[in-house]
C-alpha cells in the first residue's frame, strides 16, 4: 500500500481498540528492522524520524531511500516527523515528502501552542499531510523524582484538550498521563482514569509517548483504555545495543556488514513483539 497519512493509518483504531506502533529510525539498519517486522505480519507501521536525530542524518540522501523503500513495501507505512519543534524543520519535512508531522508545542503557553499548531495544520493539510500535536507534557529527565512518578501538573487537562482539538483541527493528540521519555527508574505510575476520560471526550486518536519501560500488561491496558498510536524507541535501541555487545564477546572477529545484521534482527524481533502487544490490525 506504500505511503499513507497518519489519519489513514489510525482511522479504525478508536472503534476497534488497537494501536499502531511508531518506531524511531535514524539509519538503514533501524529502518529495515522495523519494516521487515511489519511486512512479516502484514500490518501497518509508522516510521518516526525525530527532529533531534536530524543533525546526524544527511536528509538529501536518506529521504530518497526511505520514500523508495516505502513505495516498495506491501504494507501501509507512515513517514512521520517526531517531536518537531522548529518551524523550518517541519516545513522541510512536508516539502521532502513526509506524510505526517508532529508539532510539539507542549512547553509553550496554551494560547501560543494553539496558535502555532493551527498554523502548522493549515500548511500541512493543504499538502495532504497529517498533524499530531501534544498537550500537557510527557515527562523526562527534569520531571518527577524517580523517572516514573511524574508530577500531575504536567498531565493533559481533558477540558483544555477539547478546546485545543476543536481550535487546531489536528489529526492526533499526544497526551501526558504519567509516562516519561527515556529509561524508567522506579515503577511507572499511569493515570488510567485520566486516559479513560480523555478517550471519552476526545474524538480523534490519542498518542502515547515515553512507552519504553512499560510492561506488556501496561501497554495492553493503555490500548484498551483508548491509546491508538504508541511511540517506542528506547527499549528497541537498548535491546539492539545489548545484542551487539553479546555478539562481540561471542565473536570478536565479526565485521561489517554482519554486525549490522545482528542489530537489525534484534530490532525486527522487538518490533514483532510490540505489534502483537499493541494488538495492531491490518487496515
Amino acid at each position: 500500500m506504500s505511503l499513507v497519512t497518519l489519519e489513514e493509518v489510525l482511522k479504525n483504531t478508536i472503534k476497534e481498540k488497537y494501536a499502531v506502533g511508531a518506531f524511531n529510525i535514524a539509519n538503514h539498519t533501524l529502518t529495515e528492522g522495523v519494516l521487515s517486522a511489519a511486512e512479516k505480519r502484514g500490518l501497518p507501521i509508522i516510521l518516526n524520524l525525530a527532529e533531534a536525530h536530524l543533525e546526524i542524518i544527511y536528509l538529501d540522501n536518506f529521504i530518497p531511500y526511505l520514500l523508495d523503500r516505502i513505495e516498495r513495501s506491501p504494507v501501509p507505512v507512515v513517514l512521520h516527523l517526531d517531536h518537531g519543534v522548529s518551524y523550518h524543520r517541519i516545513i522541510e519535512a512536508i516539502e521532502k515528502g513526509f506524510s505526517s508531522v508532529m508539532f510539539d508545542g507542549s512547553s509553550l503557553p496554551i494560547e501560543e501552542n494553539i496558535t502555532r499548531t493551527k498554523e502548522i495544520v493549515e500548511i500541512a493539510h493543504a499538502q495532504g499531510v497529517s498533524v499530531e500535536a501534544e498537550l500537557g507534557r510527557v515527562g523526562g529527565l527534569k520531571e518527577g523524582t524517580n523517572y516514573g512518578q511524574v508530577k500531575e501538573n504536567i498531565f493533559t487537562d481533558p477540558d483544555i484538550a477539547i478546546e485545543f482539538v476543536k481550535q487546531t483541527q489536528i489529526d492526533a493528540l499526544a497526551v501526558s498521563i504519567g509516562t516519561v521519555h527515556g529509561v524508567y527508574r522506579g515503577a511507572p505510575c499511569l493515570n488510567y482514569e485520566l486516559l479513560k476520560k480523555l478517550r471519552k471526550q476526545i474524538k480523534i486518536p490519542l498518542v502515547l509517548h515515553g512507552g519504553s519501560g512499560l510492561s506488556e500488561a501496561d501497554f495492553k491496558r493503555l490500548v484498551t483504555c483508548g491509546i491508538n498510536k504508541i511511540n517506542f524507541f528506547t527499549g528497541m535501541s537498548l535491546a539492539a545495543v545489548e545484542a551487539l555487545k553479546k555478539e562481540l564477546v561471542k565473536n570478536p572477529d565479526i565485521g561489517f556488514p554482519e554486525i549490522n545484521l545482528v542489530a537489525q534482527n534484534k530490532i525486527e524481533e522487538i518490533v514483532l513483539k510490540q505489534l502483537e502487544v499493541f494488538n495492531t490490525r491490518p487496515l
